[in-house]
């Protein structure tokens, strides 16, 4: 008969030595580990040469969106893109700078890669908010100040800025380009009812712009401060008295009007 366990005599089983790995399997470890090496080199080199050395994914076109003005033959010749190369290589960076230098019109653009074949460029253009007269021509200026263009005809909407401080102390101490400046962002804070008859907007000096509309009306509006209290004044005024023809919102606290 047997005699008792180790257990069974109250010891402890001593462990069991874990299995060594013998040459073979280490051998095996080694090149399933080669192999998943192999095949990761393989495939990033597969996806380097489909997005940089295949056809597949090459640039061979290029769209336009949010045009008014400008035409989607200028935005394409002035964006400069490479085509029949890889559209991954295409500088989407300096394709949005060459925009923006050639073509002031445009506000802002975005430069998209549209795969596979495809860049994307959504236009944003400016829009006059006023007009200076050079000679027999208009410059455009944008509510921001920014002169952008100089056209034949100016454009519906965008009322003319006419500078007569000749003998005001206001030139002299402001300049003319901050007179200039003042005078489209009251042509750019006129409610939209109202800038779409404004026909002059006359600076006599910092604190003195008429705005002269259609019909013979006109409103006093002051400085180029307090912008939007005084378009929401005005707005409530012309309402309150439509047979006027004169609006003075120079002091938006004390608005007036008067004449039939």
């Amino acid at each position: 008969m047997a005699g008792p366990t180790t257990v069974e005599r109250g010891g402890t089983a001593e462990p069991t030595a874990p299995a060594r790995r013998t040459p073979a399997r280490r051998k095996r470890v080694r090149r399933a580990v080669l192999i998943l090496l192999v095949l990761v080199t393989l495939s990033a080199a597969a996806g380097t040469w489909l997005v940089y050395g295949s056809s597949w994914l090459r640039a061979e076109r290029v769209t336009v969106s949010g045009t008014d003005v400008l035409t989607a033959e200028e935005v394409r010749a002035a964006a400069g893109v490479p085509l029949r190369g890889p559209l991954a290589s295409v500088d989407t960076g300096a394709v949005e700078r060459r925009l923006l230098a050639a073509l002031p019109r445009i506000r802002e653009v975005t430069v998209e890669r549209d795969w596979p074949h495809t860049i994307d460029l959504k236009v944003t253009e400016r829009t006059p908010s006023a007009v200076l007269k050079s000679g027999g021509k208009f410059i455009e200026v944008d509510a921001e100040g920014v002169r952008f263009a100089t056209v034949v005809t100016a454009p519906a909407g965008a009322p003319l800025v006419e500078l007569t401080a000749d003998q005001s102390p206001s030139l002299l101490h402001f300049g003319t380009k901050a007179m200039l400046r003042a005078a489209v962002e009251v042509s750019a804070k006129l409610p939209d009812s109202v800038r779409k008859d404004a026909r002059v907007i006359r600076m006599r000096s910092y604190d003195s712009v008429i705005v002269e509309l259609s019909g013979g009306r006109t409103v006093v509006w002051g400085s180029a401060e307090d912008g939007s209290r005084k378009a929401a004044v005005l707005t409530a005024l012309m309402k309150a008295a439509k047979n006027a023809n004169r609006f003075d919102v120079s002091a938006p606290s004390a608005p007036a009007a008067s004449g039939s």
